[in-house]
């Protein structure tokens, strides 16, 4: 009996509650976007002046670099490069000249330094044959180094030859820049094992190149060269007597010999 009368109170009492949360969760989130947008309206206005602040420094940096490239060009003569004098063009310009005529000065050596054959008269067959009786006979004359060196070539070996004949080149040399330079591009060729054509030297001779090449002379790499010379007497020696660009030499000689 009772509960009829209780329900329609309980039912208008809930609803009372249910609309209090609701405005309560009205004004929460009306506070929640006030202080948001007091948050955010500073940010805003600090934006902007960080910007027109940004625009004011943009504005006067060309101005400003004009000026002081304008400087730079009324003084000494400025790298075009950079704004600052600490070198000038003039000084890269003479300082390029420099090093290609440095450049120009090591190619020009290191083409005369290799020829790519000697001049000499065509061999006589005395000559031909006198190679054959010793070794010092056939390095001794300009056609019997070509044609050894032609077999060394074969072999793949030509560097011990080269390096034999710069040797005696820098040899023939008195000024002290020249042997210098020479000395240089000999041990780039010849010495360094970075060099595609380094030739086959013991540890003991490679300690006595470094210490020589801290005062170059005509003498520099005197024990290097007898040891290529020993190599090639005693390994490529024997072999270039029996090859086929010997045998062919001798035996046209021979024949121009008996039709004559």
């Amino acid at each position: 009996m009772w509960r009829q009368y209780l329900l329609p109170f309980q039912a208008h009492s809930n609803n009372a509650d249910s609309y209090k949360a609701k405005e309560t969760l009205q004004n929460e989130n009306e506070e929640d976007s006030k202080e948001a947008r007091q948050l955010f309206k500073p940010m805003g206005s600090e934006r902007m002046e960080m910007r027109k602040r940004q625009m004011s420094v943009a504005q006067e940096t060309p101005s400003s670099t004009q000026a002081q490239h304008g400087t730079g060009n009324r003084a000494s003569n400025a790298c075009c490069f950079c704004w600052c004098c600490c070198c000038s063009c003039s000084c890269l310009t003479v300082r390029n000249q420099d090093e290609e005529r440095a450049r120009r000065t090591s190619h020009e050596l290191r083409a005369e330094s290799i020829p790519n054959c000697e001049e000499s008269p065509t061999p006589t067959l005395e000559e031909v044959n006198a190679w054959a009786q010793s070794f010092d006979k056939l390095m001794i004359t300009p056609a019997g180094r070509n044609a050894f060196r032609e077999f060394l070539r074969t072999e793949f070996s030509e560097e011990n030859m080269l390096f034999w004949m710069a040797c005696e080149e820098l040899k023939q040399e008195s000024n002290k820049s020249v042997i210098e330079e020479k000395a240089r591009l000999i041990y780039e060729d010849y010495i360094s094992i970075l060099s595609p054509k380094e030739v086959s030297l013991d540890s003991r001779v490679r300690e006595v190149i470094n210490r020589n090449m801290l005062e170059p002379s005509q003498h520099t790499f005197d024990d290097a060269q007898l040891q290529i010379y020993t190599l090639m007497h005693r390994d490529s020696y024997p072999r270039f007597m029996n090859s086929a660009i010997y045998k062919d030499l001798l035996q046209s000689l021979s024949e121009k010999s008996i039709k004559a």
